[in-house]
């Protein structure tokens, strides 16, 4: 094994163009394999081509090697390909042995079965919101997202408190001009969403209503990292008639966990 290792470095670091070569192999692997996960279905490969910009052939031949180790697999016999059992494992190996991923799993299934409602962990991926994980409402209005779709960061309570820590201008070169534009039309000043990201900086909390649904309120509280920033965020997402005292009890119990898994301190 210490041979091989020594072999695939000298190899890699040797002539510069085939290392040059070997790193848009790997880029165009990573393309693609973001190409599947945003498209969330499984498609051709010709697809997949059109889709990334890359040759077909180069394409088939990434697909192939990436059948031959399970990460890809066929579904159907009209050559669909989707994520393998390779990536089912590589994720149940993050969320098994990362200790503090562990925990929080653990407080997302105790919140949504002591509380009954729907509970989120956010983040960002580039510029945009994404769920991380979801539990979802057991009551009679079931209120579902899913699972690593990107979001415009301003339809979002997480969103004003995962850029809490960027001024005013960072935010402004950060968020595209078109994602302050909701679902049905209506538009967010730009001016409104800073003074939610500071209002939210301040109170260590966030809500927003009917937003990109109308139909929902969300809150948000920060899971700050040990340097006491805020990567994650512990979220409620309920129907927008909720009672004002059973949001305030929700709210309460949502900054009380959220504190608790944060290791700034700890």
């Amino acid at each position: 094994m210490s041979d091989g290792a020594t072999g695939l470095i000298e190899t890699e670091a040797g002539a510069g163009p085939r290392h040059g070569e070997r790193r848009r192999g790997i880029d165009r692997v990573i393309v693609l394999l973001e190409a599947l996960l945003r498209h969330r279905a499984p498609m051709r490969v010709g697809d997949i081509a059109r889709m990334i910009g890359a040759p077909r052939s180069t394409t088939y031949e990434i697909v192939n090697s990436l059948l031959e180790a399970e990460m890809l697999e066929n579904v159907g016999t009209e050559g669909y390909v989707y994520f393998g059992r390779a990536m089912h494992l590589f994720g149940w190996a993050y969320s098994h042995h990362n200790a503090h991923y562990r925990r929080i799993i653990e407080t997302l299934d105790r919140m949504a079965a002591e509380t009954g409602e729907t509970v989120q962990l956010c983040g960002l991926r580039g510029n945009k919101y994404i769920v991380l994980d979801c539990r979802d409402s057991s009551g009679p209005f079931r209120i579902s997202s899913d699972v690593g779709v990107e979001v415009p960061i301003p339809w979002t309570a997480s969103g004003r408190l995962l850029l809490a820590h960027m001024s005013e201008e960072e935010v402004k070169d950060f968020i595209p001009p078109g994602d302050y534009k909701l679902p049905d039309g209506r538009v967010i000043a730009p001016a409104e969403f800073f003074s939610d990201v500071a209002l939210a900086r301040q109170q260590g909390f966030s809500e927003t209503a009917a937003l990109a649904d109308r139909f929902t309120w969300c809150m948000a509280a920060p899971i700050r990292d040990g340097h006491g920033a805020i990567n994650k965020t512990l979220c409620f997402v309920l129907p927008v008639d909720t009672p004002e005292a059973r949001r305030s009890e929700l709210l309460a119990l949502l900054c009380e966990r959220a504190r608790a898994l944060s290791l700034a301190g700890s």
